[in-house]
């Protein structure tokens, strides 16, 4: 490195020569056209109505209780998936939170 520059001429060499470059980050927002109008087919709106009625389920089985080897309770646990493993562990968190021992019996789809 030169002792001889100038903190100045040390800035220009680090930065740059020219002036500081701002830079604009406000978004640009396009507004949508007035004579574009998107419809949707009553038939089109009728499968999507279909498509979305139906969701996967499986019925989970539980027997909880508070006490070991005590008296326990059955209850039923509705999850939104098809996958039993997903839908033993959200049965078993959510019975944990009433209940100390848990124990799953069945899983059935609805």
């Amino acid at each position: 490195m030169n002792p001889g520059l100038t903190e100045e001429e040390m800035r220009r060499a680090l930065f740059g020569a020219g002036e500081p470059v701002v830079q604009d980050n406000t978004p640009v927002v396009k507004k949508p056209r007035a004579d574009t109008v998107i419809t949707q087919s009553a038939k089109a709106a009728e499968k999507m109505k279909i498509a979305k009625a139906f969701t996967p389920r499986l019925k989970v089985t539980l027997r909880v209780g508070n006490e070991f080897e005590g008296q326990t309770h059955e209850i039923i646990y509705e999850a939104d998936t098809l996958s039993t493993l997903l839908a033993e562990q959200e049965a078993t968190r959510a019975a944990r939170r009433k209940f100390r021992f848990v124990k799953v019996v069945s899983i059935e789809s609805m």
